[in-house]
């Protein structure tokens, strides 16, 4: 069927513009950039999603929507996330967007703090007057389909009727996360496909499923049991991007292939590291040296340094796993260096673990300098990262007041000043600092001083001058006696017009102080 304007809708367009696409990257903040989409695809995505992009942000910053947008032909069929509250900003968004992908989608699963207070995501899942205003206008405005990913309500025949709204404003394609919005972090539990199911039976469009996906077989036994058209994946895939081909290659392959891809397609260092960390978690807690040498990692050349060290430290393991299969028994289905899911921990689980670790904590400790002030674990490993900062509660580094303002006086200044105050004084008594490199006294000096040698004729040609505007400077003098070079042109230029503004300054201070005088006088006379 087709939708608004003849765009492609539907069915028709899961089956024409995205190709019956079935395995699904997930749209993740900060992970799905072009150099991990690319290596997804390397390895049998079929369709994937830009990071969620923030309209408002996307509208207003041309450098966002470029790096957003970043893109390649190979990376198709592609699909556009953003996060919105507002329908026109939305829509201007999607606007700008709409020449560069195939879909437009609106995130609506987010459940992280930070979308609870800027009002998006799953956030937005009981305003469904505003939801269906935002959908309804794109689909009747945009040139591409739009479509939807959502979280689940514990009542399953609510989120039935959530997903048929977002269908009848005008959604093509729904994706929907069997979690509610409140199964985050170490609440994070199994996802409902129950739920999904019955989404899957009461739409006319197609739905993705996304949740519980560690496996190609997980994937296989998702669309057996849900009915699905096609299974998205976030975690599995940052884990083992070639989970798709049910492969599970050593993790430095994996990890050199996408360093290759970042040389080709450059982005933020950030993202690069989270990703070698998914990928190395398991080689990471075995070698926990490799930790913190990735952590501190400055460029991706250094990254590339360690992947190939822990390629070779992993590689004489390989070789004694070979002669020995339970020498390196992980506790994991497969050995240690090969990708494979992180699975977490069930909530009450992760309860057990935490009031374990409660037990065990270690009180707080005394600071350094054995005052009573007490330091907390983590400001501890701070403080030895960071030696020169405050961590309790005082204020850092105190400086000495200028005498004349509130800014700090220099530190080697003659008169206790700043240097702005210092630099009024100078011109105004005609005095030297040298430590600011105010030195009009001498300049002067030595402008006479030329001024008489010229007349004379007595200027050698072995003295180096310098000529700035109306001062003529010695080199030779001016290196022996203060032990400092002459500036380069440029900055000469730039003191000159500095020093030309403080002297109008000082000009039209003593200007100021004549005419108070004068009026001071007036009023003499006239009382007398």
């Amino acid at each position: 069927m087709s939708g608004s304007g003849g765009k492609l809708a539907g069915y028709d367009f899961w089956n024409g513009t995205l190709k019956k696409a079935r395995l699904v990257v997930a749209p993740m903040v900060d992970q799905s950039e072009l150099a991990w989409r690319l290596l997804s695809r390397r390895y049998g995505a079929e369709l994937c999603y830009t990071p969620m992009l923030h309209a408002s942000v996307f509208i207003r910053e041309k450098n966002y929507r470029k790096d957003g947008l970043a893109s390649c032909e190979e990376d198709r069929p592609l699909i556009v996330q953003f996060c919105a509250n507002d329908p026109d900003i939305f829509l201007k968004a999607a606007l700008l967007a709409e020449p560069h992908c195939d879909a437009i989608d609106l995130n609506l699963g987010c459940p992280q703090s930070i979308a609870k207070r800027g009002h998006y995501g799953a956030f937005l899942q009981d305003d469904w007057e505003l939801l269906h205003k935002m959908v309804h206008t794109c689909h009747t405005k945009l040139r591409v389909p739009i479509t939807c990913k959502m979280r689940i309500f514990d009542d399953i025949k609510k989120t039935v009727r959530y997903a048929q709204m977002l269908e009848l404003a005008g959604c093509q394609l729904l994706t929907v996360h069997g979690r509610t919005k409140e199964q985050k972090g170490r609440l994070t539990g199994i996802a409902s496909w129950e739920h999904i199911k019955a989404i899957k039976e009461n739409v006319k469009i197609p739905v993705f499923a996304n949740g519980n996906i560690q496996y190609l077989s997980d994937i296989e036994r998702c669309l057996k049991e849900t009915g699905v058209d096609g299974v998205m994946t976030a975690e599995g895939n940052l884990h083992n991007p070639a989970l798709f081909k049910d492969l599970s290659p050593p993790a430095w392959e994996m990890a050199e292939q996408y360093l290759e891809l970042v040389d080709k397609y450059p982005c933020p260092l950030s993202y690069v590291r989270g990703h070698l960390f998914k990928l190395l978690q398991h080689i990471l807690s075995v070698h926990i040296d490799f930790r913190e040498a990735l952590g501190k990692a400055k460029s991706v050349d250094v990254m590339s340094e360690i992947v190939r060290s822990i390629k070779e430290r992993c590689q004489i393991d390989v070789e004694k796993s070979e002669s020995n299969p339970d020498a390196f028994q992980t506790g994991l289905p497969l050995p240690y260096w090969l990708c494979q899911p992180y699975v977490r921990p069930t909530p009450e689980e992760t309860e057990k673990k935490q009031l374990e670790r409660e037990g065990l904590k270690r009180p707080l400790e005394l600071s350094s300098n054995g005052d009573s002030e007490q330091l907390s674990r983590n400001k501890m490993k701070k403080k030895v990262r960071f030696p020169n900062k405050q961590f309790d509660g005082k204020k850092g580094r105190s400086y000495e007041p200028c005498a004349n303002c509130p800014n700090p006086k220099g530190t080697r200044c003659l008169f206790n000043l700043c240097k702005a105050c210092c630099r009024k004084k100078t011109y105004r008594e005609m005095v030297d600092c040298p430590p600011h490199n105010l030195l009009p006294k001498t300049k002067r000096e030595r402008r006479l001083q030329y001024e008489m040698n010229e007349q004379k004729g007595k200027v050698t040609p072995d003295e180096t001058v310098v000529k700035s505007n109306d001062r003529i400077l010695t080199k030779t003098e001016n290196e022996l006696e203060y032990g400092m070079t002459l500036p380069t042109d440029g900055e000469s230029e730039r003191n000159d017009s500095m020093e030309d503004e403080n002297r109008k300054e000082i000009e039209n201070e003593q200007k100021e102080i004549a005419l108070l005088s004068l009026e001071a006088s007036h009023k003499t006379a006239d009382v007398t």
